[in-house]
């Protein structure tokens, strides 16, 4: 009996060594599988807000968001990715904004702990497949009735073959038996295989639970109060989706081919993940917010600027110090916009594009996360649409001109119907002749800006003028020392003909392209008084909403 109890002991043993070292990854180097964007977009699809007013493809590739996103979740796993991903596309409301800064000054305040939880969530690293869609959505495979009873064929294989010594006869029996257990294996094979994918995720996902659990299970501590209360389930759920170890090098073949075990193991798990689905949705949110807040703590401490934003009023974008986070050495720039938009003037190549994804990254970081990356923020938790630089579509067999008439009136749409935003637009309508270019891009704006902030790049200075009622002017340039500065006012000198010359067009080009800007600027005189075009419009709009008489009007 003794030598009975040593041997079953023996086995436990084995299958506990087995389920440690199949399911411990703390300690091991994970691998970073490359998910594709639908994967990574997956939450965001399954509970994104209809309310809500998300960042488009538009706006998301205008502000290089793709590679902020790489940069901000290099160490993340498609748990970590799908939330920071989700919270960047819709943003978050107020008081879930102050609960996540609450969160990560926490993990901030405390390197060994952010370092430890880290480690924690190393598990999570490991899955390779997507379980969101499963989790919250896809309905769960159905499981046959006879599921549970496959030992049966099993059994009449056996006893077919051990009739044979009776009557030949009996070969026909093993072979319809065969022929069942082959069918019903061919049958599930890839349905089997694909569910395994999905459950090593959801077992890495349990794993990353119970190890937060247990670090949970020491003093207080509101990051991890409830993972310590849900780390036992968590613990047997895992070990109830694990199949038994294989004893026997190669058994396992002979056991799924002729008993269906990978078969009944399906199907039993199948049954255990429809029975704790819920409690697996809110492990699966616990441990992917976890992650996500610890990224966003982990790039924090090597940002190289941040400040927490205060929410200010629609019409007033307040940044000091503002820098791009993929730049290795940003310049630092200012903006104070209060009740107007802005119009950026600067030489080519200055920087007036890269400070206008600037300032756009920043406002939709601040939404998302309630951080900027400047010395101080005062912005608004508003939607930001951006419209920089379209090009023509050869498959889609636009011009420039009709792709950006196409985005213009998606702005507008927003801004007619009612939703307060912020707009970023670099260099509107460069696909047609400067005149019809001025004309539209000034009534665009003029109506974009009418209702909110609206920050626009142009080389068509004249629009300064035309919109100073809506728009005021700051101009990019170098100071004497070589620094990039933004300033009030307009660009005075422009280099488009002095880079013909740096660029080696030669004399003639340079001279020839000298006499005409030389006319033109003579032709066209002064871009000044620009403002009674529309400012007119402005004013007489202005009265009527304050209840005064037009006293320009004669009377006869």
């Amino acid at each position: 009996m003794f030598a009975y109890f040593r041997k079953t002991d023996g086995l436990a043993a084995l299958v506990r060594a087995q389920f440690r070292s199949t399911f411990d990854v703390a300690g091991t180097d994970p691998v970073d599988y490359p998910f594709a964007a639908s994967d990574i977009a997956q939450l965001h699809r399954i509970r994104r807000d209809p309310g809500a007013q998300s960042v488009d493809a538009q706006t998301w590739t205008g502000l290089l968001l793709d590679a902020y996103f790489a940069r901000l979740t290099g160490q993340a796993s498609i748990f970590g990715k799908q939330v920071l991903h989700h919270r960047l596309i819709d943003g978050l409301g107020d008081a879930a904004r102050q609960r996540l800064a609450e969160r990560v000054r926490a993990l901030l305040a405390d390197p060994s702990q952010l370092e430890q939880l880290h480690r924690a969530c190393r598990p999570l690293r490991h899955a390779d497949t997507d379980i969101a869609s499963l989790l919250f959505e896809d309905s769960l495979p159905a499981v046959p009735d006879w599921a549970g009873r496959t030992w049966l064929l099993f059994a009449g294989l056996a006893a077919c073959v051990a009739a044979v010594v009776l009557t030949p006869l009996a070969w026909l029996g093993a072979g319809y038996f065969l022929y069942q257990l082959v069918s019903i294996q061919m049958r599930y094979v890839d349905r089997i295989a694909a569910w395994d994918r999905s459950m090593k995720s959801v077992q890495m996902m349990l794993r990353t639970s119970s190890l937060l659990g247990e670090l949970g299970a020491g003093p207080p501590d509101f990051l991890l109060d409830e993972f310590a209360d849900t780390a036992s389930l968590s613990g047997k759920i895992n070990r109830s989706l694990s199949r038994l170890p294989e004893v026997i090098p190669g058994s396992r073949a002979y056991l799924d081919w002729f008993l269906l075990a990978n078969a009944e193991h399906y199907f039993k798990s199948v049954a255990r993940v429809a029975l704790h689905r819920d409690f697996l949705r809110a492990c699966y949110l616990r441990c992917a917010n976890l992650e996500a807040d610890i990224a966003l703590a982990q790039h924090l401490l090597e940002a190289s600027s941040f400040s927490w934003a205060h929410c200010s009023d629609s019409s007033v974008i307040e940044l000091d110090g503002a820098v791009h986070p993929l730049l290795a050495q940003p310049a630092a720039l200012s903006i104070a916009l209060q009740g107007k938009g802005g119009f950026i003037s600067g030489q080519n190549g200055i920087g007036k594009s890269t400070l206008l994804r600037t300032v756009g990254l920043n406002l939709v970081v601040a939404r998302a996360f309630g951080f900027c990356y400047a010395s101080r923020a005062n912005v608004p938790m508003l939607p930001v649409l951006a419209s920089m630089q379209s090009e023509d579509s050869l498959l889609g067999g636009e011009s420039l001109y009709i792709a950006e008439l196409a985005r213009a009136k998606e702005l507008l749409a927003m801004t007619q119907c009612g939703q307060r935003a912020t707009y970023i637009i670099d260099e509107i309508f460069r696909g047609t002749n400067h005149l019809e270019s001025v004309s539209a891009a000034a009534a665009v704006l003029d109506v974009l800006a009418s209702n909110d902030t609206v920050i626009v790049s142009s080389h068509n200075l004249v629009l300064a003028s035309l919109l100073e009622h809506r728009l005021a002017p700051f101009c990019v340039a170098l100071d004497e020392d070589g620094v990039l500065t933004l300033a009030p006012g307009l660009l005075a000198h422009t280099n488009g003909i002095a880079l013909l010359a740096r660029r080696g067009f030669g004399p003639q080009v340079e001279a020839n392209a000298a006499k005409v800007f030389d006319w033109l600027s003579a032709y066209l005189a002064q871009p000044g008084g620009g403002g009674a075009v529309l400012g007119a419009m402005h004013e007489d709009e202005m009265r009527r909403r304050c209840g005064k008489p037009d006293l320009s009007i004669g009377v006869a």
